[in-house]
């Protein structure tokens, strides 16, 4: 049973619920201050990831190529469209900030932690990856929905059917795998959070969901480099 998977969405779904509601009674400043402290978490949570990298030339090809793919297939105006529409299903939530929408659709949907999280539930059954992920994520909810409003809770919609994929087909992936290859889809993810963090705390506004495609990428990538590239040097 997907408890981890079903648990993630609940607490994205909750959270916004929670952040719409409560939204209007927090300042501006406590708004703004707790944006920075999650973007830190973030940050914080990709550099984790970061440093499991264990072919480094392979996650930054893969990084680089998969943001050029994502830029071309325009894959992050079809995410900013796919937002606007989301938002239209709110009564009063078709002017949100879309770009705020995007990074929200790409941290919940589209985290290194969530996927590999769906992948070793749907494999293993081990749930403690999505629980843990959870739990930070209906704060990051209720504070995305703070600004964005009940359009939150929609975002839960794409991420279920997203982590249910994976979840499903785990038990076709994960045996094609290996720990190097694990790790450095877990520190292309972190990379991609990294970017997120950077972009919560609005430092810097990476084009985050252009790199989406750099973390299907990174796992032949990652492969071929330990299996065909190693060996020659």
């Amino acid at each position: 049973m997907p408890i981890g998977v079903i648990c993630n969405v609940l607490a994205v779904a909750i959270g916004g619920l929670i952040g719409a509601k409560g939204g209007s009674k927090m300042s501006a400043e406590l708004k703004e201050k707790l944006n920075l402290v999650f973007g830190v978490c973030s940050m914080g949570i990709g550099i984790s990831s970061i440093i499991l990298m264990q072919n480094m030339p392979a996650v930054v090809l893969s990084l680089i190529v998969g943001t050029i793919i994502g830029i071309v297939t325009h894959l992050g105006k079809r995410i900013e469209n796919g937002g606007k529409k989301l938002a239209r299903l709110v009564p009063g939530q078709a002017d949100a900030d879309n770009a705020l929408l995007v990074t929200a659709i790409v941290l919940f949907c589209a985290s290194g932690t969530g996927i590999y999280g769906s992948i070793v539930s749907g494999m293993s059954g081990n749930h403690s990856i999505l629980l843990a992920k959870s739990i930070l994520d209906i704060f990051t909810a209720m504070i995305f929905a703070c600004s964005l409003g009940l359009v939150t809770s929609l975002v839960a919609v794409p991420q279920f059917i997203i982590f249910m994929l994976l979840f499903l087909c785990a038990r076709l992936i994960f045996p094609l795998t290996t720990p190097a290859m694990i790790n450095d889809f877990k520190a292309c993810g972190g990379l991609i959070m990294l970017a997120t963090g950077f972009r919560i705390a609005k430092i810097h506004d990476f084009p985050i969901a252009d790199m989406i495609p750099a973390m299907i990428l990174v796992w032949p990538v990652s492969y071929a480099w330990a299996a065909w590239i190693v060996p020659m040097m």
